[in-house]
């Protein structure tokens, strides 16, 4: 099952019948972009707070992550019957009137722009069964139009996985190349072992900080643990790809450990000479594929 993405869009128009052959005409939009839970914002005609609650729940049966903004736009036209807020109206006429004579400006009120205003169409006006038949269309428009949303949510999630992907076949090739190079590492750190014994061995030899170079020196000439752990979050990454649900905190989660790693074995190889300065250049690079994928992650629901 393929990944989703929490950007998407979708809208759908339709027609309510509220009685004989008279129909009511309303826009029905959802958009999404990534969030780290699930936030939901309606933006619906006064009077239908019985409708959010069901949407609320809609959306909640259907999506997991994401910023989701929903609107329901009913029809100028079909709103008129219903009437609008005079008291609003006259407010707004009444404001640019003042305005207008107050600056001494020209120009004339524009009702278009004051009928846009939240509250200034009514559809609250309208017989219960009118509302009724709003609600239950609307309801059952709800169906295409999460299947809209989630068709595009997908998507955009196939665009993501591709990306992904290919930043692990990069992060597996800069591995395998890392592995390749640790037997001529560990050879360096043996030369420098063997020349601070040689150095040790004299008047002031003190066998008690020489064992504790040595530990230190082996310690950090091992880097395979962190490669094999490497190896092992890579696949992982790919099985989550693969997954369904809310992988995209897990896959962040696992770019983290991927930088850590990173970040110990550059440590570890550091000053080396010879083709320890190729590793830092493949870590370094490993580093810029981890940060790329971690912001595209953020767009994975």
């Amino acid at each position: 099952m393929a990944i989703y993405s929490m950007t998407g869009f979708a809208r759908v128009q339709a027609r309510a019948s509220i009685g004989g052959e008279e129909q009511l005409s309303y826009t029905l939009t959802v958009k999404s972009v990534n969030h780290r839970f699930l936030d939901l914002q309606f933006r619906l005609p006064p009077g239908l707070d019985v409708l959010e609650i069901e949407l609320r729940r809609l959306l909640k049966e259907n999506l997991i992550r994401g910023h989701v903004d929903l609107t329901l736009s009913v029809d100028r036209n079909s709103q008129a019957r219903a009437g609008y807020n005079r008291e609003l109206i006259s407010g707004y006429l009444a404001a640019f009137e003042a305005a207008r004579s107050e600056h001494r400006l020209m120009g004339e009120p524009d009702l278009n722009a004051a009928l846009r205003l939240p509250g200034a169409l009514q559809i609250e006006d309208r017989n219960n069964s009118d509302l009724t038949a709003l609600v239950a269309s609307v309801q059952e428009q709800m169906v295409p139009l999460l299947e809209q949303l989630k068709t595009m949510r997908a998507r955009e999630g196939e665009a993501l996985e591709a990306i992904l992907r290919g930043t692990l076949d990069r992060l597996a090739v800069a591995t395998a190349s890392i592995a390749e190079l640790g037997p001529e590492i560990e050879q360096r750190y043996q030369e420098r072992l063997t020349q601070r014994l040689t150095a040790a061995v004299g008047p002031e030899f003190n066998q008690q900080r020489v064992l504790e170079e040595v530990a230190v020196l082996v310690d950090r000439s091992d880097i395979s643990e962190e490669l094999a752990r490497m190896t092992t979050h890579i696949e992982h990454f790919r099985e989550l790809l693969g997954a369904s649900g809310e992988v995209g905190k897990k896959l962040d989660f696992l770019l983290q450990e991927m930088n850590r790693e990173v970040n110990t074995l550059l440590s570890k190889t550091a000053g080396v000479s010879g083709k320890g300065t190729r590793i830092t250049e493949l870590g370094l690079a490993m580093k810029a594929e981890i940060e790329k994928a971690r912001e595209q992650i953020q767009n994975v629901e």
